[in-house]
């Protein structure tokens, strides 16, 4: 799944079938993720959706391992967050946003969640939607994951994390141009 023209954000038709295959086994080997979904009608909805398709491959890639975790009823659209035990490999290292980035003086990441999350056409978790991941298994138990910010907290120059230890969910603040080894980000799309 490695092959892709990121220039185009398509998929070819072997790295659709190839994806698809992942999600339905992700998808069968966690109904509690999903419980009343069917998996038919979400690959005919993944299957109108080229595009998301694109954004679920890049999150794939990267080591999120993207399941369905709700559907909305008003609009139709399946919810997927990233639901690898750990913040996905591929995303850690990384400080908050660009701003972040460009603060730092030396020692810079190569990267942000923020602006990989756009280039992936995906969204970080908010500390809700981590919660309600958290409701679904233990994640995060030996890493942490930026999560969207409020926007006064990110003026003050922090941004929030969070992460599962002792059996509890715990969110926390950080500068924002800080980074770890084993911090990273989770995402969610809608399709």
């Amino acid at each position: 799944m490695n092959n892709i023209d990121s220039n185009k954000k398509e998929l070819s038709s072997e790295q659709r079938e190839e994806l698809l295959r992942a999600l339905k086994t992700r998808f069968e080997k966690n109904m509690n993720h999903h419980k009343g979904l069917e998996w038919t009608k979400v690959q005919a909805k993944l299957e109108d959706n080229t595009g998301k398709m694109w954004s679920l491959n890049e999150m794939e890639r990267t080591g999120g391992e993207p399941d369905v975790v709700g559907h909305d009823d008003k609009t139709g659209e399946y919810i997927f967050y990233d639901c690898s035990a750990e913040s996905p490999k591929d995303r850690r290292n990384v400080c908050y946003d660009r701003e972040a980035l460009e603060s730092r003086k030396e020692h810079k990441p190569e990267n942000n969640a923020i602006d990989m999350a756009g280039a992936m056409g995906i969204e970080l978790l908010t500390e809700e939607q981590y919660r309600e991941l958290q409701k679904l298994g233990n994640f995060d138990t030996k890493t942490s994951s930026w999560v969207k910010t409020p926007s006064d907290i990110r003026k003050l120059g922090g941004a929030l994390f969070a992460d599962r230890r002792y059996e509890h969910v715990f969110v926390y603040h950080n500068s924002a141009p800080s980074y770890y080894d084993v911090r990273g980000f989770r995402g969610s799309l809608r399709v």
